[in-house]
């Protein structure tokens, strides 16, 4: 029998996958975004080199979704806001599971800078 042992990778793929979810569930309770967020943070440096792409996807998806929200939240006076909100909605609900099927497929992040979906 062989011995299987959980290297430094396999736990950061797990921290990498909780993020997601982190920022998932944060749709109901935001304050799980936060967390995400700074694991995200505190993971990146210590990953392998394509792991620290889906972190970089990650803290990039937080900030301007941050700034999605913003927005949204100043133009909600006029009927626009909404629809940026839901933008919002969608647009993280899609990076999120995209993150997740190439985090699952062992692939890095092609653009991890890019804006709307990868």
């Amino acid at each position: 029998m062989s011995e299987v042992t959980v290297g430094n990778g396999d736990a950061s793929k797990s921290n990498a996958k909780i993020v997601y979810i982190l920022y998932l569930v944060a749709l109901v309770f935001g304050i799980t975004g936060i967390v995400g967020v700074v694991m995200a943070y505190i993971n990146k440096s210590t990953a392998p080199e394509w792991l620290q792409s889906h972190y970089q996807y990650q803290i990039r998806t937080f900030w301007i979704g941050g700034l999605f929200m913003f927005v949204g939240a100043l133009l909600s006076i006029i009927l626009i806001g909404w629809f940026v909100l839901l933008f919002w909605v969608v647009w993280l609900v899609v990076r999120s599971i995209k993150g997740i099927q190439a985090l699952d497929a062992g692939k890095p992040i092609d653009n991890p800078k890019a804006w709307l979906f990868n």
